[in-house]
């Protein structure tokens, strides 16, 4: 199937992208996936007012995961880089490692809806496509215990 040779590849792309990058590059990188994720929560209405740096994961140059905090005392959890941006409130998953499993299966749920429904048009299928091999590459990751271990924050 296409969405296993895509996960493939983004295993292979996850284990040697870091390498691939100068530090320059992966300083660029976290400051613009930063700013995405903040533009994003923005865009639906949600000022983020600081991100809890500590909480936070990154893999440049595939995956941000940031857990963003506003002014009111709400936190959420937003999710950048080589896949759709989306977030989540904190109470949803307790750890950056949790909130990828949960936006993996949210993807996998929404890419079903998706093409469940009669009127799906090729540019809805190419999307609920990207849903699941992202989801896909995004549960391997959760599942990778050496990642999770050696995974810090800049």
């Amino acid at each position: 199937m296409g969405s296993e040779k895509m996960s493939e590849q983004l295993t292979q792309e996850q284990q040697q992208a870091p390498q691939a990058m100068s530090d320059e590059q992966r300083v660029e990188w976290v400051k613009n996936q930063y700013q995405k994720a903040n533009q994003y929560l923005a865009g639906k209405g949600i000022i983020p007012d600081n991100v809890a740096v500590t909480e936070s994961r990154y893999l440049p140059p595939l995956v941000s995961v940031w857990k963003l905090n506003t002014k009111d005392k709400k936190s959420f959890w937003v999710i950048s880089g080589d896949l759709p941006t989306d977030h989540m409130p904190f109470s949803a998953a307790p750890t950056a490692r949790d909130a990828m499993r949960s936006f993996s299966l949210n993807w996998q749920l929404k890419a079903e809806n998706i093409m469940n429904n009669a009127a799906v048009d090729k540019t809805q299928r190419d999307f609920a496509n990207l849903l699941v091999a992202r989801a896909q590459g995004l549960y391997e990751l959760f599942e990778n215990e050496a990642m999770w271990q050696s995974t810090t924050s800049e």
